[in-house]
């Protein structure tokens, strides 16, 4: 039996170690009674703010953890997105879909950057412009991932990974469409919640690359300025599904 790719564990970690990062930030702002936990009431007048993760991470301490975790995020999910653009490129037939993943998920992680190191008390236009990008690209690349999930089909485990990936999707979308409907009628804590949710599931969808990247090696080749032999674009075509994936 064929072992699994240590790259496996990056979509998973990130995953894990994210919703880790955004949930300690969330119990510091409870514990410093800067918001309203999740389960509680309605919001009423005077009392604290509603659980919103910007919310959340405006005040220090939780601002400081919330602005490491939202860059390391970035980062990392600039990676994944990278190396998946790079590990379909050889297999669509499509490449304006793959390249328009890495587009979308490139704009989001940039959003990222905006929301963690922009607190909503310092620049509220700047950090929702990145709130826009984060949940709007993000929502894009799900669903564009989801479409070239199926359509490849590595090993033969489109269908089976794609419906999931769909549903996420889907619930990806709900959850944003409810967050802003129910921000506009200012029912804060029941849209804090779906913020919430939409963050989760979102993560998930990310996490998931897992599954793909069990059978594929990726590798950093460095070669010397006189040595032609290999180069950028050979290397990237020379990927294929029993060798390693190389960059």
């Amino acid at each position: 039996m064929r072992k699994c790719s240590v790259w496996t564990f990056l979509p998973i970690m990130f995953s894990l170690f994210t919703a880790a990062g955004l949930w300690i930030v969330y119990f510091i702002a409870v514990d410093d009674e800067k918001v309203t936990p999740l389960n509680s009431e309605y919001r009423r007048p005077g009392s604290k703010s509603p659980p919103y993760i910007s919310i959340a991470g405006n005040s220090p301490p939780a601002s400081c953890v919330f602005s490491q975790v939202m860059n390391m995020a970035a980062f990392v999910a600039f990676a994944i997105s990278v190396l998946r653009y790079i590990h379909l490129k050889p297999k669509v037939r499509k490449p304006w879909l793959n390249i328009g993943s890495l587009v979308a998920l490139s704009l989001a992680c940039f959003g990222m950057t905006l929301v963690g190191n922009f607190q909503l008390s310092n620049d509220e236009e700047l950090h929702n412009v990145g709130t826009s990008m984060t949940f709007g690209f993000g929502t894009l690349a799900c669903w564009i991932q989801s479409v070239l999930t199926v359509k490849v089909n590595l090993k033969n485990e489109g269908r089976r990974v794609g419906i999931p990936r769909f549903l996420l999707s889907g619930a990806v979308t709900l959850c944003m469409l409810l967050y802003f409907a129910l921000m506009a009628q200012r029912l804060h804590m029941h849209a804090a919640r779906a913020q919430w949710a939409l963050v989760m599931f979102f993560l998930a969808f990310l996490g998931s690359f897992a599954i793909e990247f069990r059978h594929y090696r990726f590798e950093i080749i460095c070669t010397d300025d006189q040595d032609t032999a290999v180069s950028l674009s050979e290397t990237f075509s020379e990927i294929s599904e029993h060798q390693s994936d190389q960059l």
